[in-house]
């Protein structure tokens, strides 16, 4: 079982009976009602929003009424900003102070861009460098963040390379007298900071390796190597830097550098602090890494978004698992603060409190979206809280200054592991409520049954895999059963795209999630390991590894497992009940035209897609994701019902925001599709 640690409650409940009393008298809104988090007039100034992740913009020009009227005011293409022409776009824009602000393509390069218009303002490029050339994710890019030094607005960007920049708002020229040069031909002498020395400085693996520092190259493969994919956040004069790994499905080699945290001053780019990730001989977690594997390993990096209460000075941060997925024999232990979401302090780094989500993950189960700060009501009483939805498809609920689950979450048994050398967790945190918003583990109940024959047929794929609960765990190539593989469900119900969103004027959650399994192959590391590539890191092959994503298949092209394929859930935070469930989407061709189904009275399956969502003061607004139509619909929010279509020129994919700019409300929407690259499409009324 994990270590876990509460803080000790900032406020006497006596405090807060008083303060609520008087909330009351002066006529304010009640506990349910939240903190503003940076949400300013007609802004969007964080990815998310707000710096609590919400999604949620108060603006109401935009309503039911109006809302099929909407046209594309323009459209901005990010095909230019590469080497290739790029069909993603995953940066959420943010507005602030009458601009967006975004990053675009695999160069990542920062963009302002008129909001009335379209046109683009100016642009910054980070000159080429060969540990660019080794990014993983570069076109992973999901947006920017934004700051004020000294009452000058300033936009903060992580780069693939891991490098920080300060670049004013206004002009997109880098701070002066900000962090410090940066001894490479074409950066600027200021407003950059090389983020690797902070990281390595106090890593034994690079300390004893007698390696000299080449801010080129960066760090030699044999030791680690990451990247940056979601944006820096600013809380009260901090810069907090996050940071990403290789997916652990296509690594094969146990040696990486651990994902710390690192904390820079707003105003001079000064490094403040470093939170251990892996924590070392001394700190808190290090007796949940066995046979000194904290030496070696790394990852746990924070890919998704994190999030902050501003009063209260937290970051939230949300990890991810630690080196390999699918086997972890090499690492023992429950691996703190791997699938965790961290509550730091923003001035010191301190960890306020931690959960760990899943102990000893190997099943791919990291944290792939931002946590979303409420102010609710539970049980009579007003209550802060921070909800993580997941891959797992449970929201994990916490009040966010102690980091005591609102509802039980208990530990139960889980199967053990047949692989040679791996020892997983006996238990595993389970959530009580809210319930979970999609299918978890995989049994023969939840096969397909439009027909007798499709039934049967799925039937006799199942006999090949080993299918079961949520924490299924894998087998390798080769088994004793002779089975093919195993099947992990859910594969990510919730995922990066797209993002849980919420309204914190109700305290209702609104979570997107898509049902899926997986069955990767899991076969002895060294069959796959590419010594000669230059994405390979570490030194020592592991006994096993990932040779490809799986080959679980429904019948006749179809999904194995009963509809709906996605959907969107609203879950009332104050109770924790689901109020009700939508598919996302219309049954597609491909399913509503199959051979097989031609005398099938179909229900509405939804698009095998991630919905993507935003709230506004009396919509929920969603697109149906990247596998799903070009449009965007309006929800009800109270009942699910829709309330209106619009057509977009390609699908919607990750995120959308809103914003007021000249007194009209525009929605963005990042989008991309076979024929448009990946680009940004504004709505506005006539």
């Amino acid at each position: 079982m994990t270590l876990k640690s509460t803080a000790v409650v900032i406020q006497p409940q006596i405090i807060k009976l008083w303060l609520l009393i008087l909330l009351i008298l002066i006529g304010a809104p009640g506990p349910a009602v939240a903190q503003d988090q940076g949400r300013v007039n007609g802004d969007w100034r964080y990815i998310g929003g707000d710096a609590g992740h919400t999604r949620y913009s108060p603006l109401d020009q935009i309503d039911a009424s109006n809302f099929e009227e909407l046209e594309v005011a323009w459209i901005w293409r990010g095909d230019n900003f590469g080497p290739n022409v790029d069909y993603l776009f995953r940066s959420t824009p943010i507005y602030v102070d009458g601009l967006l602000y975004t990053v675009a393509g695999q160069r990542r390069t920062v963009a302002a861009i008129d909001p009335a218009t379209g046109e683009t303002v100016w642009t910054y490029r980070e000159p080429h460098t060969t540990r660019y050339d080794r990014g993983m994710r570069n076109n992973y890019g999901k947006g920017v963040a934004y700051g004020e030094v000294d009452g000058r607005g300033v936009i903060f960007t992580s780069s693939p390379a891991f490098f920080l920049h300060a670049l004013d708002a206004k002009t997109g020229r880098h701070l002066e007298d900000w962090g410090q040069a940066v001894p490479l031909g074409g950066f600027p002498e200021g407003g950059v900071v090389d983020l690797l020395p902070d990281l390595v400085a106090d890593w034994s693996p690079w300390l004893e390796s007698g390696y000299t520092y080449d801010p080129d190259q960066g760090i030699p493969r044999e030791l680690g190597n990451l990247s940056s994919s979601s944006p820096p956040i600013v809380v009260n004069g901090v810069i907090i830097v996050s940071n990403v790994h290789e997916q652990g499905y296509y690594q094969t080699r146990i040696e990486n550098i651990p994902g710390d945290i690192l904390a820079y001053d707003t105003r001079t780019g000064q490094h403040l602090w470093k939170f251990h990730v892996i924590p070392r001989p001394g700190e808190f977690g290090h007796d949940t890494w066995e046979n000194d594997a904290w030496r070696t390993t790394g990852d746990v990096s924070s890919w998704a978004p994190m999030s902050a209460d501003l009063d209260r000075g937290i970051v939230y941060i949300p990890t991810n698992p630690p080196t390999i997925d699918f086997y972890g024999g090499f690492r023992p232990g429950d691996n703190l603060f791997g699938t965790s979401l961290l509550a730091l302090d923003v001035t010191t780094g301190r960890r306020v409190w931690h959960y760990q989500l899943v102990h000893h993950d190997i099943w791919n189960f990291d944290n792939p979206t931002a946590p979303v700060l409420l102010n609710v009501t539970v049980d009579g009483k007003p209550k802060p809280i921070v909800v993580q939805t997941t891959k797992q498809a449970w929201a994990y609920t916490f009040d966010r200054e102690t980091g005591e689950p609102v509802w039980a979450i208990e530990e139960r048994a889980v199967p053990s592991s047949e692989v040679p050398g791996e020892h997983l967790s006996p238990t595993q945190p389970f959530p009580t409520w809210p319930l979970a918003y999609d299918m978890q583990g995989l049994t023969e109940s939840d096969l397909i049954d439009f027909t007798p024959e499709l039934r049967q047929e799925a039937l006799e794929i199942v006999k090949n895999y080993r299918i079961g609960p949520i924490f299924n765990p894998p087998i390798q190539a080769g088994h004793p059963s002779g089975l093919r593989s195993f099947v992990s469900c859910p594969s990510g119900a919730t995922n990066i795209f797209g993002p849980t969103s919420a309204d914190p004027e109700t305290g209702i959650l609104y979570v997107g999630s898509l049902t899926g399994c997986r069955s990767e192959n899991i076969v002895p590391g060294h069959e796959i390991d590419e010594p000669d590539d230059p994405m390979t890191t570490g030194r020592t092959i592991a006994d096993y590894a990932v040779i490809n994503r799986g080959d679980f298949r429904g019948p006749q092209g179809l999904p194995i497992f009963k509809p709906p394929y996605s959907r969107i859930t609203a879950i009332d935070m104050n109770t924790g009940e689901h109020l009700w469930w939508i598919p996302n989407g219309d049954t597609p061709d491909r399913v509503k035209n199959h051979p097989a189904l031609q005398a099938v009275e179909l229900p509405n399956t939804g698009v095998t897609s991630h919905p993507v969502t935003m709230v506004t003061a009396s919509l929920l607004i969603h697109a149906e994701g990247t596998a799903g139509q070009p449009l965007i619909r309006a929800i009800d929010k109270s009942t699910g019902a829709r309330l209106g279509v619009v057509e977009l020129p390609a699908p919607g994919q990750y995120g959308m925001m809103t914003y007021m700019h000249n007194g009209r409300q525009h929605i963005v929407v990042q989008m991309a599709g076979r024929n448009q690259p990946g680009s940004l499409v504004a709505l506005r009324l006539p």
